[in-house]
C-alpha cells in the first residue's frame, strides 16, 4: 500500500510514467532547463486547422496609442454616450426584486417587445430572440442558418466584424458588388445562381464602411430574388437609429411576410460600447434554429442588462438622446468631410452619408498600410480598408470615423495630421 501510493505521488510530479499492462516506469528528463518557458509546440497538432482568425475585429478594438486622436473603431466617444440615463437605467433595473432572477432564454418579453417595433412591420415579442449585441447576433445567425463550408453572399465591401464572424462559422464568403444605390440586384440574381448560397448578408441602411443607402427600387428587387432562389436575407440594421436628421427607410424586414428576413438590431452604437444588449427578429423554423443556439451557447443574456434596457428605452431621455446625437453627428461629419477637403485634397470621400459614423475615403494610389502606418504616428488613428473585402483585391480604401474623437477641434486636427502623413509619403 505504501509503495503504490509512492508511485501514486511521483506520477502525479511526472518523475514516473504508469502504463497499464506493462509496468511502471522513470519518465524522460525534460531537456528544458529549470526556469525556461513551457513548450506548448504539440498544441500546432492537436488544434490542426481549425483556427479562428480574429485578425480584423482585432484590428476593430485595437486601442489607439496613448494622447493618439481616434478616427477608427465603431463606438461613441463618451461624450455623446447617454452616460446619465444609463446609470440611471441601471440603477433602477438593480432595485426590481426580481432582477437578479434567470431571464428567459428569448429574453425578458418587455423587451422582445420593444425590438418587434424597431421593424416596422406586424413582428411581436414572439418574433424576437434578444442577443449579447449585435457582434453575438451575427455569430448565432450565421451558425443557425448556413451550415459549415458553404457559401454566403455578402455586398463589397463589407463589415469586417461580419466577414470573422462568418468565416468562425466555417462559412465562405463571396462578394457582390454595390454602388452608390447599394447593392446590385443584377449581380445578386447570377451570385445566388452560380454559388448556390442560401444566406445575404445585408446592410441596406447606412451601410458600413460605405455609408450608402439601398436605393428603394432596388429593396424589393433584392426581396424577390432572395425569395426565388430560397434564401435567406440576413439585415443588418445596426446604424437605424445613427440617422443625421434626414428620412430613415423602412427595414426590408418591414415588407417581408414570408421569413425571408432575419433581422438583426442593436442598441451598443447608439448608447454604450458596454450595453452589449441586441435582437435577431424572425418568423419560422428558422426562430427554433435561433433559440437553439442561443440556449446552447449561454442560456441567456444577463438580466440586469435587459432591464436596464427597457428602462432606458422607457425613459423620454433616451428620446431626447437620439435627437442630441443626430444633430452632433451630422455637425462631426461635415467638419470631418470639410477637413479632409483641405487637408487632403488628393483623397475622395465617397459620399458624404446621411447616418453612420464613417466616411470611406479613396487614396490616390495603393498606400493604404502606409498611410494608415504613418497616420498613427503622427498621433491619429484610422481603419485601413483591405479587411473590408471578401475575396476580391482590394481597394485602397481607409475608413475614418467622426463618433470617437472627443469633439470638432480633434476632428479638424486628426484632418490635418492626415494630410502630413500623406505628405510625408509622398516626399519619401
Amino acid at each position: 500500500m505504501t509503495v503504490a501510493r509512492a508511485v501514486a505521488v511521483l506520477a502525479a510530479e511526472g518523475a514516473v510514467v504508469t502504463r497499464p499492462g506493462s509496468g511502471t516506469f522513470v519518465a524522460a528528463r525534460s531537456s528544458r532547463p529549470f526556469g525556461s518557458p513551457p513548450d506548448t509546440s504539440w498544441q500546432a497538432v492537436a488544434l490542426a486547422d481549425r483556427s479562428i482568425d480574429a485578425h480584423t475585429v482585432t484590428d476593430l478594438l485595437r486601442p489607439p496609442p496613448a494622447d493618439a486622436i481616434t478616427m477608427a473603431g465603431g463606438y461613441l466617444h463618451r461624450s455623446l454616450q447617454p452616460a446619465k440615463a444609463l446609470g440611471d437605467a441601471l440603477a433602477r433595473a438593480a432595485r426590481r426584486p426580481d432582477a437578479w432572477d434567470r431571464a428567459p432564454t428569448a429574453g425578458l418579453e418587455t423587451l422582445r417587445a420593444l425590438f418587434a417595433r424597431f421593424t416596422g412591420g406586424d413582428m411581436d415579442s414572439d418574433d424576437v430572440l434578444i442577443t449579447s449585441g449585435g457582434q453575438d447576433g451575427l455569430s448565432v445567425a450565421f451558425r443557425a442558418i448556413a451550415a459549415p463550408g458553404s457559401p454566403i453572399l455578402v455586398e463589397s465591401p463589407t463589415y469586417q466584424g461580419a466577414l470573422a464572424a462568418a468565416r468562425a462559422a466555417g462559412l465562405r464568403p463571396v462578394p457582390v458588388p454595390s454602388d452608390d444605390a447599394g447593392i446590385r440586384p443584377d449581380l445578386l440574381a447570377d451570385a445566388f445562381a452560380s454559388s448556390g448560397a442560401q444566406l445575404l448578408y445585408l446592410q441596406p441602411t447606412f451601410h458600413n464602411p460605405s455609408g450608402a443607402v439601398l436605393s428603394e427600387p432596388r429593396r424589393q428587387q433584392v426581396l424577390d430574388i432572395a425569395r426565388a432562389a430560397g434564401a435567406f436575407i440576413l439585415e443588418d440594421d445596426n446604424a437605424r437609429l445613427l440617422g443625421h436628421g434626414g428620412t430613415v427607410p423602412r427595414p426590408l424586414a418591414a415588407d417581408d411576410r414570408d421569413g425571408t428576413v432575419v433581422y438583426l438590431t442593436s442598441l451598443t452604437k447608439p448608447a454604450s460600447p458596454s450595453l452589449r444588449i441586441g435582437a435577431l427578429v424572425a418568423r419560422g423554423p428558422v426562430m427554433s434554429r435561433l433559440r437553439a443556439i442561443r440556449l446552447v451557447d449561454d442560456f441567456f443574456i444577463s438580466r440586469p442588462l435587459q432591464e436596464a434596457a427597457i428602462e432606458l428605452l422607457s425613459t423620454p431621455a433616451w428620446d431626447r438622446h437620439l435627437r442630441a446625437l443626430s444633430a452632433a453627428l451630422r455637425e462631426r461629419c461635415a467638419t470631418l468631410a470639410a477637413g479632409l477637403a483641405r487637408h487632403t485634397p488628393d483623397w475622395t470621400v465617397s459620399r458624404i452619408p446621411a447616418g453612420g459614423f464613417h466616411l470611406w475615403v479613396r487614396l490616390p494610389a495603393n498606400s493604404v498600410q502606409q498611410v494608415t502606418d504613418a497616420a498613427r504616428s503622427q498621433g491619429v488613428a484610422v481603419s485601413p480598408g483591405n479587411g473590408y473585402f471578401a475575396a476580391e483585391p482590394p481597394a485602397a480604401y481607409v475608413r475614418v470615423g467622426f463618433a470617437a474623437a472627443a469633439d470638432l477641434a480633434q476632428l479638424t486636427e486628426g484632418a490635418r495630421l492626415l494630410g502630413e502623413a500623406a505628405r510625408n509619403i509622398l516626399a519619401h
